[in-house]
């Protein structure tokens, strides 16, 4: 599209996040809420809404909700009503849904993102409200029979809705990102979009940057990544800019996502006002909030996102972009800061995490929870590299690989197996410093005309020669003595 034509337009989005909640049982009875299993096993009399039965809360659920209300800042309601939404689906076994309406667990609110620009952009939200999931329809290529799974149905959601602020797909896709790690540091989610545990519609709009109202609204459907929300969004923001410059209108719809074309598709049109006939549901009672218990979850709370990414860089001293590598998730902040204690790099250690231990994960496709080396050994190894024992280059090729393999070994029995450990020898290291000076003696005129920096192209054609053994401070001091020896003569 055009830049000018895109520039003329204002684009407004809003995000509803479903998230599934860590919980052993459904939000309203007892059946499992466990992932998979065989269609239709984790289902029982009051899953399959049979006469006579009535929901009970799942304690779990609130007390997962109400930690992301406080981590999202937002108010937590005290007295809560659950009210019936009404409509049909035949993946709703009771023909309604269980859900927060006028009194969502948790109002208001907001969660900070920040974009490639290192600008910080505070997302509103309007509400998280408790609610149970449906089932899954299923089609089968060349079928013409819906098939319906009622194991999810009954599973306990948080919804996540946005006010209409966030102002493009990027700042959607930072935004549901950002919510995935809180959900994960708060082990109230796995955030796992592939297997649908965290979910996403988006709500796009766009109108004339001069245009006092909104435009029509459609909502956007069946996105399963962070990549896909943001194309979907960039596709049909541009689809409504040519409707509009083509003098056509947008219909108020709900769309789908085709991650294989990269295209929306209609799928119904939207009501300007939808009536659910919500109602409090009057099998259960209203739900209260005590301080005592508020301050019970409170306790609970564990270090957030935002804090560690404030301690690795005041109390560490990292730079900001190490601070987001590793609190990219609670684990591998914990992983770090086991380290620091052992041995006191911070830096080194943060380099050590973001090169190559992190390449061993992506590589062998584990995460640091399943990672063999211990901290207090992988911290004992960078310790080693930084005394000069070995070089870095031969610690992350050689001894690092074989650690991981053998764990319980002795660095130093390793490095010796492996001959790898750095000499400190003056005649060793000086008869190599004495054969790279005789092969370059039109660097060594250079050097004594003043050029010092050919220091360093000397000190590479050591370490080179001695396969990484020799101790570069002492090659170095012996290097620098030498050469100010020829200078001196």
């Amino acid at each position: 599209m055009d830049k000018t034509v895109r520039d003329k337009y204002t684009v407004v989005i809003g995000l509803e996040v479903h998230a599934q909640l860590a919980t052993k049982s459904k939000i309203f009875n007892s059946d499992s809420a466990e992932y998979g299993g065989e269609p239709n096993t984790h289902v029982g009399v009051i899953t399959l809404a049979h006469p006579g039965t009535l929901p009970r809360l799942n304690r779990r659920a609130v007390e997962h909700a109400i930690k992301m209300g406080i981590a999202c800042h937002s108010e937590i309601t005290r007295l809560q009503i659950f009210d019936r939404k009404n409509y049909f689906y035949p993946d709703l076994p009771k023909g309604y849904q269980i859900t927060q309406d006028r009194t969502p667990i948790c109002k208001g609110g907001v969660i900070t993102i920040k974009t490639k620009d290192r600008q910080s952009h505070g997302i509103i939200l309007n509400r998280i409200h408790l609610e149970e999931d449906a089932g899954k329809s299923i089609h089968l290529e060349n079928e013409t029979d819906t098939l319906v799974d009622f194991n999810r149905a009954g599973v306990a959601l948080i919804e996540i809705v946005t006010e209409p602020v966030i102002k493009s797909s990027e700042q959607a896709a930072l935004l549901l990102s950002e919510i995935r790690k809180i959900v994960r540091y708060l082990n109230i989610c796995d955030g796992n979009m592939e297997e649908g545990s965290l979910r996403c519609d988006a709500n796009v709009s766009v109108m004339l940057n001069d245009a006092k109202q909104f435009g029509k609204k459609v909502e956007v459907k069946n996105m399963n990544s962070f990549r896909h929300v943001q194309r979907a969004i960039d596709h049909e923001v541009g689809r409504q800019i040519d409707l509009l410059e083509k003098g056509e209108v947008v219909i108020s719809e709900t769309r789908t996502y085709n991650a294989g074309d990269g295209n929306t598709y209609g799928m119904r049109a939207k009501e300007e006002l939808n009536d659910y006939r919500y109602f409090p549901d009057p099998d259960l009672s209203p739900l209260v909030i005590s301080n005592e218990w508020l301050e019970e979850i409170k306790l609970q709370m564990p270090a957030l996102p935002k804090e560690l990414h404030m301690k690795f860089v005041m109390q560490y001293g990292l730079p900001e972009y190490d601070a987001d590598v590793l609190t990219e998730t609670k684990e591998l902040a914990a992983y770090y800061e086991e380290l620091c204690s052992f041995n006191q790099l911070n830096k080194e250690n943060s380099n050590w995490l973001m090169v190559p231990v992190k390449s061993y994960l992506n590589d062998h496709g584990i995460s640091i929870q399943d990672f063999s080396l211990p901290s207090e050994k992988l911290a004992e190894l960078i310790r080693l590299v930084n005394e000069n024992h070995f070089s870095y280059t031969v610690a992350v090729q050689e001894l690092f690989p074989r650690l991981v393999q053998l764990p319980k070994s002795d660095i130093f029995h390793l490095a010796k197996e492996l001959n790898v450990l750095q000499n400190s020898d003056s005649e060793f290291i000086g008869s190599i410093i004495d054969h790279v000076i005789k092969e370059f003696p039109l660097k060594v005129e250079e050097y004594q005309n003043g050029k010092k920096g050919i220091i360093s192209m000397f000190m590479g054609e050591v370490i080179k020669r001695s396969k990484g053994k020799a101790n570069p401070k002492a090659a170095s001091d012996l290097m620098l003595k030498k050469l100010n020896e020829l200078v001196n003569r």
